[in-house]
């Protein structure tokens, strides 16, 4: 039987990138980013074909990625975001918030580089509805998902052997959304917001669209509640 295609999940150990990873399980071997190696292996332990891939992404190297000599699908779920008005927010936020949700992705796009073009691969990245519009309060993890976006646009164009999709889920129900209402010190309304999964179910609908078909975007906003 030929071998399944390998996908690389980051921020695998939970919210979002749990739930892509429990999508992609049934037709791709995984590989579980993140920086929690209990949580990855619990999730490995439900997943068979998965096994975790624990690393701290701002700290990425060659070593990292040694052995990976083919990627079918690689997905940048793993963010920071901290909320401020740019008057109170200092140049540390800025920079941590840069490192991790562009730099990073950068970093480990470019050392994946030659296992994604041997697969003819797929480079999804999870942005938000930041990405597409700014808010108050929200101006760094806003510039950063705007900078996620011109990576993904410049990436597609360099690189025409892969495919590239953007994901712009509105709020989701996660544990980096209760921090977040924590931080606008608002009530956390979970009925209002998108279930991880349905996030998820985009992914694979990028990833197994027809070969003569590269989805390049998808805007997903939750029924029920705010669009961002």
């Amino acid at each position: 039987m030929p071998a399944r295609p390998i996908a690389l999940i980051t921020g695998a150990s939970r919210g979002v990138g749990a739930a892509v990873a429990r999508a992609l399980a049934p037709t791709h071997d995984l590989l579980l980013g993140g920086r929690d190696r209990a949580a990855l292996e619990r999730l490995a332990a439900e997943l068979p074909g998965s096994r975790p891939w624990p690393v701290e992404l701002t700290e990425v190297t060659e070593a990292d990625v040694a052995g990976i000599d083919r990627l079918d699908v690689l997905v940048h779920s793993a963010g920071v975001v901290t909320l401020g008005r740019i008057e109170e927010t200092p140049a540390e936020v800025w920079r941590r918030t840069f490192d991790v949700n562009v730099v990073a992705v950068a970093e480990l796009t470019r050392l994946l580089l030659p296992a994604l073009r041997a697969a003819g691969g797929h480079v999804v990245l999870i942005n938000s509805g930041s990405g597409q519009r700014a808010n108050p309060t929200w101006a760094s993890y806003a510039a950063s998902k705007f900078a996620l976006r011109a990576f993904a646009d410049a990436l597609r164009l360099e690189e025409r052997g892969l495919r590239v999709t953007t994901i712009y889920p509105g709020r989701v129900d996660t544990d980096m959304q209760r921090g977040v209402r924590a931080q606008e010190k608002g009530p956390y309304e979970p009925e209002k917001y998108l279930r991880p999964e349905s996030v998820a179910r985009a992914v694979l609908a990028a990833v197994t669209a027809s070969p003569d078909a590269h989805v390049t975007e998808i805007t997903v906003r939750p029924s029920a509640g705010p669009p961002n």
